[in-house]
């Protein structure tokens, strides 16, 4: 392709013929020319691309042959619309298929639909909760932010369409997948422009990764887990022996930090005893802190700097057998007005990790593995602990360190009581690979 400059006096015709959506339609197409410039309106966006020697006649005839603009083709450009194809058919061009893909099905769905497809994606992307008039780019460009959505990444999309029942439009998404190159490399927006990342994997470049909140009522892990964590570059928060009162105010003073922002995770480490579905802290008095609710202080609701970034949580549960719980208050929850009834009971359900990103580990034990030996540490998170400071172990994905310490669990409940058996749970919507080290 020619590169060079396009006359400003065309530039300025063509701005001054389009309408909002063909305008909108322009600079979602040119999204990926200028990541850097991604809130910029199409003349500066144009403008700032023919600086740079990105935009020639044959890349703005593709632009307003993408939009359909046939007319300002033939009028301000003096070329026709035969001739722009061929020239696509010779591979010059600008725009990416996936690009092109996504408008063309901007330009097949109602306004109903669109409004449709934001409240399927409430819990992927709750701050699209109160989109009223989003254009279905728009609703792309948030996901693309979320890393929910990317050229290679269209699943979510698929069964969205699947349930509004556009079986065409998934068809379309099937060719393009079928047709189009595989994409290796991806620069995320947030990051500096010289980081590229995997786009099957999270990224993780920030420094600290996250933060590591580390709150022990036991005593007997806190040591080995805050070196384990800060050698792995996390900035870490522990807290021993923590109330009910007091942890409910440390997760929302946690949640509500800045500094999430700037990183690329967040982990939660519990122990506690308890029951299945929540945590007893120190109190003796509660049935418990429900463990849906400290999972909820980091979705996006309530802690939107953690959108689209992977959230961890490792809980060891000394279980306490029901006979032995006390029912006998409720627990104010400061921010909603809430109460959690302390005396609910809530059977052992498949439930935790409802919105994206979430990988969920709980180990449970008799609460007289604790009675027997009431300093020694737990053996899920030793074990978590000697594989995530294995210099080999360390590279794995979380999913395959994970199976590394199912197998170590396993193996010790073959040699001890069956009253001090540990059962590990792993419960995730992990949309992409995850290394727990700068990648």
């Amino acid at each position: 392709m020619t590169r060079c400059q396009v006359p400003a006096v065309l530039i300025h015709q063509i701005e001054q013929e389009l309408d909002k959506e063909e305008e909108e339609m322009m600079v979602f197409l040119c999204r990926d020319l200028a990541p850097d410039l991604a809130t910029a309106d199409l003349r500066e966006l144009l403008v700032a691309l023919n600086e740079r020697e990105k935009l020639s006649f044959l890349g703005l005839s593709e632009l307003l042959y993408r939009v359909k603009r046939f007319d300002l083709l033939r009028r301000i450009l003096k070329t026709e619309k035969a001739t722009v194809e061929a020239n696509l058919a010779r591979s010059l061009r600008i725009v990416p298929d996936y690009r092109v893909l996504m408008v063309e099905i901007n330009e097949n769905l109602e306004k109903e639909e669109v409004s449709s497809l934001v409240f399927l994606l409430r819990d992927y992307a709750p701050r699209m909760k109160m989109a009223k008039d989003k254009s279905f780019l728009a609703l792309v460009i948030d996901l693309e932010k979320l890393n929910l959505v990317a050229p290679n990444q269209l699943d979510l999309i698929e069964n969205c369409f699947q349930n509004i029942h556009r079986i065409d439009l998934i068809r379309k998404i099937q060719k393009y997948k079928h047709e189009a190159e595989p994409v290796h490399m991806s620069i995320q927006e947030s990051g500096p422009v010289s980081h590229k990342v995997f786009d099957d994997q999270y990224r993780m470049q920030s420094q600290p990764l996250g933060i590591c909140l580390i709150i022990d009522c036991i005593g007997n892990d806190t040591d080995v887990l805050e070196e384990t964590f800060r050698s792995l570059g996390y900035d870490i928060h522990c807290h021993r022996y923590l109330n009910m009162n007091t942890m409910n105010q440390t997760l929302l003073e946690v949640a509500r930090l800045q500094k999430h922002r700037n990183c690329d995770s967040f982990i939660c480490i519990l122990v506690s005893r308890g029951s299945p579905q929540s945590i007893f802290c120190t109190d003796h008095t509660f049935s418990g802190f429900p463990l849906e609710r400290i999972k909820k202080y980091f979705t996006a609701d309530s802690c939107p700097e953690l959108l689209g970034k992977p959230k961890l949580f490792f809980i060891q549960s000394y279980i306490v057998p029901e006979n032995e719980q006390e029912y006998t208050s409720l627990l104010e929850v400061d921010g909603n007005d809430e109460k959690i009834i302390a005396n609910a009971k809530i059977p052992w359900k498949v439930t935790i990790p409802q919105v994206a990103d979430i990988f969920w580990s709980q180990c449970k034990v008799d609460v007289s593995t604790l009675e027997k030996s009431p300093s020694s540490s737990s053996y899920y998170l030793r074990c978590l602990a000697e594989l995530l400071r294995n210099p080999h172990k360390r590279k794995l994905s979380i999913l395959d360190i994970h199976t590394e310490l199912n197998r170590k669990v396993y193996e010790w409940n073959k040699t001890t009581d069956p009253s001090q058996q540990y059962s590990l749970l792993l419960q995730h919507t992990l949309r992409k690979k995850l290394f727990l080290s700068h990648t």
